[in-house]
């Protein structure tokens, strides 16, 4: 699965809109519209590093530059987070987000 589509998921798992979350990463609303939909495969490292400093995002990071997780330090994948979980269980048997 490329960043894209993992960034996709991780912003539907916080239940956000593409604008709540690209005024939280500080990133335009365009460049991120861009990743998700796969126009710009190759998210750059500022982009990456914009999107996990935030606090809210920061649970990802492993799961976002890895595919991995581990919930015993805080790092998860989209369908366990305890804020959307119900939005990502379709996401999950479809995509085998967060293996």
């Amino acid at each position: 699965m490329n960043i894209g589509k993992k960034l996709r998921l991780i912003r539907e798992a916080e239940g956000l809109s593409r604008e709540q979350m690209t005024e939280l990463a500080g990133i335009p609303i365009g460049t991120m519209r861009r990743y998700e939909t796969g126009r710009i495969e190759n998210v750059g490292s500022d982009a990456i590093v914009k999107i996990l400093s935030h606090p809210r995002f920061e649970k990802y990071t492993l799961w976002l530059m890895t595919g991995k997780t581990n919930e015993i330090v805080g790092q998860i994948a989209p369908p366990l987070s305890p804020d959307g979980q119900e939005n990502t269980q379709n996401l999950l048997k479809v995509s085998n987000a967060g293996k």
